[in-house]
């Protein structure tokens, strides 16, 4: 039975957390423990969840979770994979997962991600995209979009915040040809729980790239998180999609399927305007936004159309 809002499991897997109020990250990390259940193995790297999380003496997960290394993520989590499977444990009944943010991911952490995407390590990987480090102070990341204010890419009067594009991460990692790779958001949790359960079935390595909306570093309001990371979806900044490597699907070169579509009604500009971190940017600089949306946009379809 697909799991849903009114199916989901009554067990709470991540809690008592520290976490700042409408968290993006946190409702990453809560519900994908509710779709692997209590014997999954976590591990996270320095940032917002383990910071939040590991509380001396409280440990904010009920399953057992370990913090790793910065750079070592992915490397940390084929280790336990490797001794869990010494063990005789079974992948469905113990998957080995990670969490990691933006800078953990797309700066500090990719080498390791690409190695065990080569090896095809039986892992899970979950990139909690919130476009900043947070934890550290709002400075700028890989994925920190164009025209995002952080503190390390501060808006004055000759440049208004982040000067370079976001990373196409999911495009890199999908490049690698593994089993199972999706991008999801806390916009909309039953896609994100369906990618979770389809993820969490296949053998190999998986990557989901998940949309979490910050309130302290993105300056909105922190009841709008929902709405903010939906309105993204709606506006074409962010998309769902799915990646299904050769062997998994069948088809050469992979199976790449878009999950949404831009929504005609949905401004570009009244998603920007609505958070502090671009509030210094001009009509011109939206129109780059703009405009890039529509330049990726018309890669993706050609992607899904082979």
């Amino acid at each position: 039975m697909s799991l849903n809002a009114r199916t989901l499991p009554a067990d709470e897997y991540f809690f008592g957390h520290k976490a700042c109020a409408g968290c993006g990250a946190a409702l990453v990390v809560r519900h994908a423990l509710k779709v692997l259940g209590a014997h999954a193995v976590a591990a996270l790297p320095a940032g917002c969840m383990s910071a939040v999380g590991f509380n001396f003496p409280q440990l904010c997960f009920a399953n057992n979770a370990m913090i790793t290394p910065f750079a070592a993520t992915a490397a940390v989590l084929c280790g336990i994979e490797a001794g869990l499977r010494a063990q005789g444990r079974k992948p469905k009944d113990c998957t080995v997962v990670g969490f990691a943010g933006d800078g953990g991911t797309a700066d500090i952490g990719l080498q390791a991600l690409s190695g065990a995407i080569d090896r095809n390590d039986d892992i899970l990987y979950l990139c909690y995209d919130n476009e900043a480090y947070m934890n550290t102070g709002i400075q700028k990341s890989s994925l920190t979009p164009f025209g995002a204010k952080t503190t390390t890419t501060p808006a004055g009067e000759r440049a208004h915040g982040c000067l370079t594009e976001k990373k196409n991460l999911f495009e890199i990692v999908c490049a690698h040809d593994l089993p199972y790779a999706a991008t999801a958001s806390v916009g909309n949790l039953p896609d994100f729980l369906r990618k979770m359960e389809k993820a969490r079935d296949i053998h190999g390595t998986r990557f989901l790239h998940v949309m979490a909306p910050c309130p302290t570093g993105w300056g909105h309001a922190e009841s709008a998180t929902i709405d903010v990371a939906r309105e993204a979806i709606d506006c074409g900044l962010w998309y769902l999609a799915e990646y299904e490597g050769e062997a998994l699907s069948g088809e050469a070169g992979g199976r790449f399927t878009l999950n949404s579509r831009p929504k005609a009604a949905s401004s570009v500009e009244h998603y920007l305007r609505g958070q502090a971190r671009f509030k210094a940017l001009t009509e011109e600089e939206v129109d780059r936004v703009r405009e890039g949306r529509d330049a990726t946009w018309a890669r993706l379809e050609k992607l899904a159309a082979r």
